[in-house]
């Protein structure tokens, strides 16, 4: 994988990267949007716990086509305030690998129960 970063435009605002180029034969893994809820249910209420809960699950679903959370190319996350921001970006730099993916996070006004902070969804490619 390599990180798009062009001099051209401004540098990314975070640990990101602009794009990323895959090189011919990845196979590809979607993963749907995962919420901050463990498997028994429970939510916590802090957001980067939430956030972690996400990469958890995200990193079980890449698990079950052979990735990791390492192989991660994109990332669009959703947070339901401003403030929640800090602690979703301290998880996403946590857990994503180097070259940083492409991200994207916007501010929502809101997911299926209230108690939800934040959303992640990811495309990973891998050999």
């Amino acid at each position: 994988m390599k990180p798009l970063n062009p001099a051209a435009i401004a540098p990314p605002f975070a640990r990101y990267s602009h794009g990323m180029e895959l090189p011919a034969g990845r196979r590809l893994a979607f993963c749907s949007g995962q919420l901050g809820i463990a498997a028994d249910g429970t939510v916590p209420d802090d957001v980067r716990a939430q956030a972690d809960l996400c990469f958890a699950n995200i990193a079980a679903i890449l698990a079950e086509a052979g990735m990791t959370l390492a192989d991660i190319v994109r990332v669009n996350a959703y947070v339901t305030d401003r403030a929640y921001m800090k602690g979703y970006m301290e998880s996403r730099d946590a857990h994503v690998g180097t070259p940083p993916p492409a991200s994207t996070l916007m501010i929502v006004s809101g997911f299926t129960r209230p108690e939800f902070k934040v959303e992640i969804e990811v495309v990973a490619a891998a050999p």
